[in-house]
């Protein structure tokens, strides 16, 4: 719990929102039964915490790290390959996805887990894609945790073998240290932001497997510098793969969508039932 933000703990009701009647659907049992339905909380003012805030931190990361490994470990076994996008506020998440989903949907399954504050526009885009998405409104908290995430994938029901993207809420902070069970965690940087980004938000960089550059279609019109951008990533993460992406007029996702097809054959293969018992 942000002891400033006014983040809520995980025991706070928080707004799951349905999938109006006859929208996609995935139907696996996998992930265990649908219909499951979380009250609204409502905005409210942030509080200051009554009782010492970091004992009560460390009881909530461990709680959110138990949670997320046991989701890792049922997502493993359905082979569901599980994506955790972060970013700041638009650096492009949502069209990212609007325009990776239409591409990927000739070949395979995805769902889509739309993280906000408040309003369902994320997933109202998504699901117009013919996309199964699920929003879940967080009101005061500026992440999302492993119960939220788990909540609805029991909704979503993603067929075995199929991708899920979640759209965290925009926020380089918190989401650094709320592991969600993903198995891949996917920050997007856009060229209108600044080139020293990871030198500001570390933590999020250090705990990422890809660093996507996005909006690369204007970097003729902004002051981004993208060899900076490169170097300032790798002072943080010098192991980390970063590609860069476009979504405009000049679109270009084939590096992404490449990484995509690549990480899905590898996990596939990983975690599929032995055909050649001993």
């Amino acid at each position: 719990m942000c002891g400033t933000c006014g983040c809520t703990p995980l025991d706070t009701p928080t707004r799951l929102i349905d999938p109006p009647a006859g929208s996609p659907a995935l139907g696996s049992p996998g992930l265990g039964s649908p219909g499951l339905k979380v009250a609204s909380a409502g905005w409210q003012p942030p509080q200051t915490p009554e009782h010492d805030s970091v004992q009560f931190q460390t009881s909530l990361y461990a709680h959110n790290r138990q949670l997320a490994m046991d989701l890792r470990h049922r997502l493993m076994a359905e082979r569901i390959l599980l994506f955790n996008l972060v970013s700041s506020p638009g650096a492009g998440k949502t069209t990212l996805l609007l325009a990776t989903l239409r591409r990927l949907a000739a070949r395979t399954k995805a769902c889509v887990i739309e993280g906000d504050q408040q309003t369902e526009l994320d997933a109202l885009r998504i699901r117009a894609t013919g996309t199964p998405a699920l929003q879940i409104n967080t009101g005061q908290a500026c992440h999302l945790d492993a119960q939220r995430v788990s909540e609805a994938l029991e909704q979503l029901r993603p067929e075995t073998g199929s991708l899920v993207f979640i759209e965290n809420v925009g926020n380089l902070i918190c989401p650094a240290h709320f592991d969600l069970g993903e198995a891949l965690r996917v920050v997007l940087l856009s060229v209108t932001e600044g080139d020293d980004k990871a030198l500001k938000y570390p933590d999020i960089f250090a705990s990422a497997d890809l660093v996507l550059i996005t909006k690369c279609d204007l970097l003729p019109y902004v002051d981004f510098n993208l060899a900076h951008a490169r170097a300032n990533i790798q002072k943080i993460n010098p192991n980390l793969e970063v590609l860069t992406s476009a979504c405009g007029r000049k679109s270009n996702l084939s590096a992404w969508l490449s990484w995509l097809t690549t990480q899905q054959q590898a996990f596939i293969r990983e975690h599929s039932p032995n055909d050649h018992p001993a």
